[in-house]
């Protein structure tokens, strides 16, 4: 029997399934099996069961979350009537072999780039000294880019592998609680901002700076681990929840993970806010595939979405909970 084949045997069964979510998501788990084990004990009933929780969604294909952009050609002595505009190199080097397998972020920086010297040229005395064709051609140049650089914003954010990496299904739930995050949301924050000063001329763009909040998003990806810690966490208070209802008279209650769980409230909500910003901040109508993905999965009010999903499966359990008395050493 080959590994790959034994693997696949193996998941099929539940009780090594939830075996290895719970490894895979390591402290945080075991912070949900002790505050289990401290209900069964305190209360005298039954141990717990619990289920691993589902995956969360697929992230849709490129085709599906990307826009179609018609490329724009114009010939370098067309490119060249309009030196004065400045975009004779900046055209060159786009159209080079590096430039043209350059990756999404440098992509979206040239656009802009472009944008910002095209429309700053129209509105100088530059085109009443152009011929009447260069001078149409400015600005019909200048219309284009200013048409597409919202879409070509979404396309450089939606296909970039940190946006790919960062709804990873592979990925394990996230202890809040020690997690500092402060980096990932100025991170994210910085690509909002390039967005929302996309059609400024006055705002400098910095390579190296964006390439340096890339890497800061590349190194985990915490969009899907949020997701993955509010399923988990869902669940967990479901099946304490229940195991409460279940409790005999005159019982006392133990203290609940607190700290854990007001971190994840606090911490995750941080996190989504920070991608509706950033969804919010681009002036399109996201493809079809992506408006649906947005609402199932990331959207702050849907009930069905793993935040609203968590809060409500909170309010319930402590609903529950106030009906017993603490213990004693609570």
């Amino acid at each position: 029997m080959t590994f790959r084949r034994l693997i696949r045997r193996l998941a099929v069964a539940p009780a090594i399934a939830l075996l290895l979510a719970g490894c895979g998501d390591g402290g945080v788990e075991q912070r949900w099996v002790d505050y289990h084990r401290a209900l069964e004990q305190a209360l005298g009933i039954a141990p717990i069961a619990r289920s691993a929780p589902s995956n969360i969604g697929k992230l849709p294909g490129r085709r599906n979350r990307l826009f179609n952009i018609e490329e724009t050609r114009e010939g370098m002595l067309n490119v060249y009537a309009l030196r004065e505009c400045r975009i004779v190199s900046l055209v060159a080097g786009r159209n080079n072999q590096l430039g043209r397998v350059a990756p999404p972020s440098q992509q979206w920086l040239y656009e802009r780039e472009l944008w910002q010297r095209l429309s700053g040229c129209w509105n100088t005395q530059v085109p009443r000294g152009l011929a009447d064709n260069d001078r149409q051609r400015l600005r019909r140049l200048t219309l284009t880019k200013t048409r597409q650089l919202p879409y070509v914003s979404w396309n450089a954010l939606f296909d970039s592998d940190e946006w790919e990496k960062s709804f990873a299904r592979a990925s394990h739930a996230i202890d809040f609680s020690r997690a500092d995050i402060r980096s990932d949301l100025e991170a994210l924050d910085y690509l909002t901002a390039m967005v929302r000063h996309q059609f400024s001329r006055e705002w400098e763009q910095d390579s190296g700076r964006l390439e340096e909040n890339l890497k800061t998003l590349r190194a985990r990806p915490l969009t899907a681990q949020t997701l993955r810690t509010l399923m988990l966490a869902t669940r967990r208070l479901h099946e304490a929840t229940a195991a409460l209802h279940k409790a005999p008279p005159g019982r006392c209650l133990p203290p609940g993970p607190t700290l854990a769980i007001d971190a994840t409230r606090h911490k995750a909500g941080q996190w989504l806010n920070a991608v509706k910003a950033l969804f919010d901040s681009l002036p399109v109508t996201p493809p079809g595939a992506m408006k649906a993905y947005r609402q199932r999965w990331l959207s702050l009010d849907n009930p069905r979405a793993p935040r609203a999903s968590f809060q409500a499966a909170l309010i319930e359990h402590h609903a529950v909970r106030m009906r017993l008395s603490p213990c004693s050493d609570e």
